[in-house]
């Protein structure tokens, strides 16, 4: 059976801001509340004031960025944050892109796999209380929390191409993915998780695919909505080569030297955006449980972008009343 989670669909700026979805998590049926690496206010304060408003709910963090820090402190906010809501936390964490580890190093990783299998380690290790040292080619690490009895803690892993997965396989409790079209995961990223998982000798990770999704509507330009809530990702070159893997007709050319209104039209016919009424979306969204998908996110940031908050609020109810889970 899939979960079905939402996101929070903007930065908030208040706190405040975040509640109506918190809500939403505590009087539906969905899942568990998630949210990006936020450059304006962190994801972790803002689910802890949640929390002291009254609203304790399963959190996700989807992912943060390593470069921002370290391994130690990486486990001590997820504990802090088990503990403070009372509730499980899915910590996922991602290597980000070259241009943000340059600014945050000096200069890029040379292996985000490596660095990746390094960090993953090191904070189950702080949490679990792994007495050996890793001292590796990015990190070190040998401090250790105390152990003290809480809510559960997954690690999670950002995949997108077939070697992240890999090591999402071998080491991670929760595989997310960004904008991956339910074809790509289920030929590309399944498999290689399946592949990873054998040679570590353990189960599968869980995979939780973070889907932007926008209903119709009048007032509704299906072309904007999906240039509102991934234009950024369709102008870097390895997400265009994701997308095109998993079946998406992206226009010939860089983002920026073509149509904006086509390479976004290509968004949601190749269903990377999904875009329809809510039987039309909710048939769509079944094509990411036949992949093997085990909690879907709904992302309706382009809802928010262009129609405000309130408007995402009242999509996502709409969304999980058609699944019959409001």
């Amino acid at each position: 059976m899939t979960d079905y989670s939402v996101l929070v669909p903007f930065v908030p700026r208040r706190p405040e801001q975040l509640l109506p979805f918190a809500g939403l998590v505590r009087w539906t049926g969905a899942h568990r509340l998630w949210q990006g690496q936020g450059m304006i206010t962190e994801p972790h304060q803002g689910f802890a004031h949640a929390a002291g408003a009254g609203f304790r709910v399963p959190t996700g963090l989807g992912v943060t960025l390593m470069p921002m820090r370290h391994p130690y402190e990486a486990a001590l906010q997820a504990k802090s944050l088990s503990l403070t809501t009372g509730e499980s936390v899915v910590a996922g964490f991602g290597p980000g892109s070259r241009d943000l580890q340059r600014a945050m190093r000096g200069e890029p990783y040379r292996s985000p796999l490596t660095a990746s299998r390094e960090y993953l380690t090191a904070v189950r290790a702080a949490l679990t209380g792994t007495p050996e040292a890793l001292d590796g080619e990015y990190w070190h690490q040998a401090g250790r929390i105390a152990p003290l009895p809480g809510p559960r803690i997954d690690l999670g892993l950002g995949v997108l191409r077939p070697k992240m997965a890999e090591v999402a396989g071998e080491l991670a409790d929760v595989a997310i993915t960004w904008l991956t079209p339910a074809r790509y995961l289920a030929r590309h990223l399944v498999p290689a998780l399946a592949a990873g998982a054998r040679r570590a000798g353990r189960p599968a990770p869980r995979v939780t695919a973070i889907v932007p999704v926008a209903l119709t509507g009048d007032d509704r330009d299906p072309a904007r909505l999906a240039l509102a809530s991934n234009g950024a990702h369709l102008g870097l070159p390895h997400y265009r080569d994701m997308l095109r893997r998993g079946g998406v007709a992206l226009p010939d050319g860089g983002f920026a030297d073509g149509d904006e209104t086509a390479q976004a039209l290509a968004l949601v016919k190749g269903d990377a955006f999904l875009y329809g009424t809510a039987e039309e979306v909710r048939e769509k969204l079944a094509a990411y449980t036949e992949a093997g998908v085990d909690e879907i996110v709904l992302n309706v940031t382009g809802v928010a972008s262009l129609h405000g908050p309130q408007a995402a609020s009242q999509e996502l109810k709409a969304l999980l009343a058609s699944l019959g889970l409001a």
